[in-house]
């Protein structure tokens, strides 16, 4: 399997690839992902020995985003050579490309495998040349789009699966000192990708404090950059709201103990889907039907205004401005009323 990154979208394609290790689970699958996502597959104990990896045989890294910055470096031409024999040297069967782009379907090919499988139409055009099998998806949603690529691979009739991540010992025993008050928590991620699907911070204080004023404890996901954020959120709250800066084993073990996820379409909103928590998802320029939450119970809040645009504005998306406090509020007291319910 390969797909590089980023967070998000390796956890959409979790789903189709579990469906497939429990319709074959004597096969031997592999992934090949940038670096940093290594914890969303393999958990290690501190002498580097791996502990929990419930998901995949083996993960291969491809640091792509490091090459593209010195292509003809001694070190990027020696990681590259080594990572090509190493994929050569695993035999594959298959190689199925579920990230449609021109750096993947090029990683895809450096197996060397009779059987390179991708979408007829990829998220990157060009690279439908490199394979020798493309498949033509009929899924709205990427999840779906991914299962019917896993599908081909044997044939079968595969629906999308639950997927497991690894289980941590230090961060379950983190997030566990984290949560220790008897108090429901719900975790807010108030940072996204970029700009225009960014959701105005002032907003999440407003919803903090109104699930504050309720009883909830509210936690806020720094992530990189976006401590700032974060730190709004609790001023705004007159530091009722706790910030917290977590690595991504960190943030898997906490978010499998929250009540509510609130999130704009990025990486820890799709997480805590894939851990069946319930979200509520706050969309503008990227479509729901496609991207949004899927898997889990939900409630998403989206613009009539709002139409599908990918380019990176800095700027909010003028119908994500639509969207009010109070709406997202709603929505996060009936989601925690059923799931308290429960």
């Amino acid at each position: 399997m390969v797909r590089l990154g980023a967070m998000g979208d390796i956890l959409h394609a979790l789903p189709a690839v579990t469906a497939l290790r429990l319709a074959h689970p004597q096969w031997a699958i592999d992934w090949v992902i940038e670096p940093q996502w290594q914890a969303l597959f393999t958990a290690e104990d501190s002498l580097g020995r791996v502990v929990s990896q419930p998901l995949v045989d083996r993960v291969h890294f491809a640091p792509t985003k490091e090459w593209r910055k010195a292509p003809f470096s001694e070190k990027t031409l020696r990681e590259i050579k080594l990572l090509r024999r190493t994929l050569q040297a695993g035999g594959y069967d298959a190689v199925l490309d579920l990230q449609g782009a021109i750096r993947s379907a090029v990683v895809g090919r450096m197996a060397k495998c009779r059987r390179l499988i991708g979408e007829e139409a990829p998220r990157e055009r060009v690279a439908r040349w490199l394979y020798s099998e493309r498949v033509v998806t009929q899924g709205r949603h990427v999840i779906e789009q991914d299962v019917e690529l896993a599908a081909a691979v044997a044939g079968d009739e595969l629906t999308p699966t639950t997927p497991t991540l690894p289980t941590d010992p230090a961060a379950e025993a983190w997030a566990d000192q984290t949560l220790h008050s008897s108090q429901t928590a719900v975790l807010i991620n108030p940072g996204a990708g970029w700009g225009a699907k960014r959701w105005p911070v002032e907003r999440y204080a407003s919803v903090a404090n109104g699930l504050i004023a309720k009883g909830f404890r509210v936690l806020v996901n720094a992530g990189p950059g976006e401590f700032r954020l974060a730190e709004t959120i609790e001023q705004a709250t007159g530091g009722a709201a706790t910030p917290l800066t977590c690595s991504l084993h960190q943030l898997i073990s906490l978010t499998r103990r929250v009540a509510l996820m609130i999130a704009g379409d990025t990486g820890p909103l799709h997480l805590a889907c894939a851990l069946g928590r319930p979200v509520v998802g706050i969309y503008g320029p990227t479509d729901p039907s496609r991207n949004g939450p899927f898997g889990t119970r939900f409630k998403v809040l989206r613009s009539p205004e709002s139409r599908r645009d990918h380019t990176r504005h800095e700027v909010p998306e003028a119908g994500l401005l639509t969207i009010s406090s109070d709406d997202v509020l709603r929505a996060a007291t009936e989601l925690l009323a059923e799931e308290t319910a429960r």
